[in-house]
């Protein structure tokens, strides 16, 4: 027998999680290069960095959320062996991304309305804004990619996702090196020249990926190229938005609880702002661990529903919450102890890294929650449960988290008698907001699971 059918659900997991992980931390690493290499020109470039990321990262992440719909929805297909049918999902897929680049590049051209927002000085709104406008090119190409690598991801195929994402990192830094620094006979654009270097890199990536697609023996059961390509069904985008929608809108409410906290934390100054991207970026990067985990525990899941065997459905999920809640500690305990050579290793600046070290604290022992929260999302959407896990979030992250976090961070209701918090206010804020996340879908995952093993039964 294969190992898939004969290992733990824990090590067939881990062995699908792995790849995703380097792929996905490859992915992280050109954030952390744009913010490591960008700290090196001014405070000011690193602050519109960390202004103008925070916003695309909320646009490119709602819309790639939605287009995530097509994972439990191929997986399960995948499940029920109907490749004809997987097919047709990755074209319709290609119609969503079209028209999900078209409003999301409209968003990213005219940021203004969303960097009102933080009350940035004019030089900091201006260079913001130019590094929005390079990057909008970028979307189209990063949301096509999205399709290949979540069509891999849900047949349990990550390597080659990996390899790509891996090469776009290699082809980041010399780009990176030339738009930012300047050569070869072009300026020097500081944090703007990442944007530019993101948005060639997106589009040698996007153009690997659909090759290898287009002439992969492997690919070929799935009759993607075959024929005309086919207008929109719009039953078909229906049924995805239907999906995607919500969990886009759950991917939303989560980065725009960070994207947020930059934008008022921005009200305190270049030093703050700079001190809370560096523990943004570098928490984003810790999140891969339990992401890729949670995305191999999902992929799982959705086959063995796919193949209407529910008990093993659980059996795998549970699996892989205990793996990732396990893993997260770990990884808490050893930022903890190290976190002043982390900052240390991103920026010189002495008040960039005092602003900074507090702020650590709660990326070390928030793991738990987040490594929980996010593999029990994954597991419900796996089972195309969507709508209930969003209005978790909603009530959560944006009641608790960053409500709570305004009122600790600016003391604005007079409780804390004008001790305001800062930025650590935001991110206690977030850290109970992630707990409260983390209770609530398990408990609703446990009367999903219920109810499907009795109708199995």
């Amino acid at each position: 027998m294969s190992f898939e059918k004969t290992a733990h659900p824990a090590a067939r997991i881990a062995m699908l999680a792995w790849p995703i992980l380097l792929g996905q931390l490859a992915v992280i690493c050109n954030g952390v290069l744009d913010t490591a290499m960008t700290s090196r020109v001014s405070a000011n470039d690193l602050a519109a960095l960390a202004l103008g990321s925070s916003i695309y990262i909320s646009v490119f992440v709602g819309a790639s959320g939605v287009l995530q719909a097509l994972s439990p929805a191929i997986s399960q297909l995948n499940g029920a062996r109907d490749y004809a049918a997987i097919g047709a999902e990755v074209k319709q897929g290609v119609w969503l991304a079209i028209f999900l680049s078209i409003a999301g590049g409209a968003l990213l051209s005219f940021p203004q309305p969303l960097l009102a927002l933080a009350h940035a000085p004019s030089e900091l709104h201006e260079k913001s804004s130019l590094y929005l406008r390079w990057l909008a090119p970028a979307l189209p190409a990063t949301l096509g990619f999205r399709i290949y690598s979540s069509l891999n991801h849900a047949l349990a195929r990550p390597k080659n996702v990996m390899a790509i994402q891996v090469v776009m990192l290699a082809l980041k830094v010399p780009a990176n090196v030339l738009f930012i620094y300047g050569g070869l006979g072009l300026p020097a654009l500081g944090g703007p020249g990442a944007a530019v270097a993101t948005s060639v890199v997106s589009w040698m990536t996007f153009a690997i990926g659909w090759l290898l697609l287009r002439h992969g023996s492997y690919y070929e059961k799935f009759r993607i190229f075959e024929g005309s390509f086919p207008a929109p069904d719009w039953k078909a985008q229906c049924a995805l938005l239907k999906l995607g929608i919500p969990m886009g809108m759950g991917y939303l409410i989560e980065v725009t609880a960070f994207t947020f906290m930059a934008l008022f934390i921005a009200r305190l100054g270049e030093i703050v702002v700079g001190g809370h991207q560096i523990t943004a970026n570098f928490g984003t990067m810790l999140y891969m661990v339990p992401l890729a985990i949670a995305s191999a525990t999902g992929t799982l899941v959705a086959h063995a529903v796919g193949a209407r065997r529910f008990d093993e459905a659980q059996r795998i999920g549970d699996s892989g919450i205990r793996l990732a809640a396990v893993v997260s500690v770990l990884l808490g305990m050893v930022i903890w102890f190290s976190r002043s050579a982390i900052i240390r290793a991103y920026t010189p600046e002495e008040s960039v890294i005092a602003a900074a070290m507090p702020l650590f604290a709660f990326i070390s022992f928030y793991q738990l929650f987040d490594s929980i929260q996010v593999t029990t999302a994954f597991v419900l959407r796996a089972y195309k449960v969507v709508v209930v896990p969003t209005l978790i979030y909603a009530v959560a992250l944006w009641g608790v988290g960053l409500g709570g976090g305004f009122i600790l961070g600016f003391d604005s209701w007079g409780l804390l008698k004008g001790k305001a918090l800062g930025a650590a206010g935001f991110w206690l804020g977030n850290s109970i907001s992630l707990g409260l996340v983390a209770i609530g879908l398990f408990i609703y995952l446990r009367q999903v699971q219920t109810r499907l093993s009795r109708e199995e039964k």
